[in-house]
């Protein structure tokens, strides 16, 4: 009987074959194997696991895109972020964190393109995804 690897053994995985490819002078198709198994890691809790491929990624010259609250959103754009996720109107979030609407509106676009989503919508669908739920 065959028996299906884990996320963990996975990501283990990964990190060997993007830390061989990186010592074989191949940073470019080290990092995105090596980013993955920074993800899989993190998604997973394997916090140790998850630095151990970040050192590998950083020596192959690549930084991870991350996601959510940790994800390049300063605390500003992930306060707005937040409360556009729960269904709050720009107007209710301006109001909440002493900004204009204008400046949520603007922080909007910004975490829209740091996280690849298009609408407060799809934002709150993938809340769980990108790290909002989180505190």
């Amino acid at each position: 009987m065959l028996s299906v690897p884990s996320a963990l053994d996975r990501a283990r995985v990964l990190l060997r074959h993007g830390s061989l490819l990186r010592r074989s002078r191949r940073q470019l198709r080290a990092r995105p194997v090596l980013a993955e198994a920074v993800r899989i890691a993190e998604a997973r809790g394997a916090l140790p696991l998850a630095a151990l491929a970040r050192e590998e990624l950083q020596a192959a010259g690549g930084r991870r895109h991350r996601t959510g609250a940790g994800a390049g959103l300063t605390a500003q754009e992930t306060r707005v972020a937040r409360g556009a996720a729960t269904g709050a109107t720009m107007r209710e979030i301006a109001d909440a964190l002493f900004v204009s609407p204008r400046t949520v509106e603007t922080h909007l676009a910004n975490i829209y393109r740091k996280l690849g989503v298009a609408s407060k919508n799809e934002l709150r669908r993938r809340q769980a995804e990108v790290g909002l739920d989180r505190e």
